[in-house]
């Protein structure tokens, strides 16, 4: 069965897109990567001043990655060999000497591979921070393959609740207020052992949530970062089922819009730190042709 690939990866910002969606054909399968660059808690950019230190980390390591992929090593070890060299260019660059740990980049990272099977498909699926994988059986039922509760979002979201109750209403004063909070969780992402985030030098092996599951022939598969699929747990303008509905109806491009309609329409009244984020999703389900696509600002 033929299947369609199609991704979509919008900035929050003009120029400034630190996410990256891949949806391509290796001969290992059909491959889904999102790859989401966890926003700066630095006051200014140390590699890349241009595109920032974010973009230049989710773009040299998705550049890589590609390129791993070629090789037919298993989703870990492809990883763990893809980000070698990005750290390497990062001492080059004086990352090492210069950027204070708060400051060095990471990533959310979720990667499908879908293998044909008899009648459908497995899926191999490789995991590192907050993305969401959802499956839509050809029977409508819609399950999320990562079940995954980031805890530092709550306690993120009900710091920003108590800023407002204190009556600081503008966002660039709220995040001023949080960053030695964020700044320290960094430390930690960057410096942990075995890491559950993306990052430059990890110490030990990734601690990557992977799972193998069967995909019935007819099901679709939808990976997203967490600002795409604020559609569903944060503004509630979908039920998982309703945004699968949307997406392979009308496109990832048609829900993209009504994400950037919505945080337009209220930012204001924003309860999260950004009220707007990077978005990017990658969707795979049956059609007549398949056809590779790569969207995102960050590996340009």
């Amino acid at each position: 069965m033929n299947m369609h690939l199609e991704a979509v990866s919008s900035g929050a910002r003009p120029a400034r897109n630190e996410d990256l969606a891949i949806a391509t054909v290796s001969r290992h399968g059909h491959e889904l990567l999102v790859i989401d660059g966890a926003t700066s808690v630095a006051d200014r950019d140390y590699i890349d001043p241009v595109r920032g230190d974010v973009c230049w980390f989710v773009g040299q390591f998705a550049s890589v990655l590609e390129s791993v992929m070629r090789e037919g090593l298993a989703q870990h070890e492809a990883v763990r060999k893809a980000i070698e060299p990005v750290y390497a260019r990062f001492q080059e660059l004086g990352g090492e000497r210069d950027v204070p740990d708060y400051a060095w980049p990471i990533a959310a990272l979720s990667w499908v591979r879908a293998r044909v099977t008899g009648a459908g498909h497995r899926l191999e699926l490789y995991s590192l921070g907050d993305c969401t994988i959802l499956m839509r059986t050809p029977d409508g039922e819609v399950r999320d393959l990562d079940p995954f509760v980031n805890p530092q979002e709550a306690i993120v979201r009900a710091e920003v609740a108590r800023l407002k109750e204190e009556g600081v209403q503008d966002p660039a004063t709220r995040f001023s207020r949080l960053l030695p909070m964020l700044r320290a969780r960094r430390v930690v992402q960057n410096t942990a052992p075995d890491s559950n985030s993306l990052c430059l030098r990890p110490n030990g092996a990734f601690a990557a949530r992977t799972a193998t599951v069967d995909a019935p022939a007819g099901s679709a598969i939808l990976v997203m970062s967490d600002g795409f699929y604020r559609l569903v747990d944060t503004y509630g303008l979908h039920t998982p089922d309703s945004l699968f509905r949307l997406c392979i109806g009308e496109g990832l491009q048609a829900a993209l819009a009504q994400l950037r309609a919505h945080e337009a329409a209220t930012r204001a009244a924003a309860t999260v730190v950004k009220a707007a984020d990077d978005a990017s999703a990658v969707l795979w389900h049956p059609a007549k042709r398949a056809q590779p696509c790569h969207s995102g600002e960050a590996a340009a």
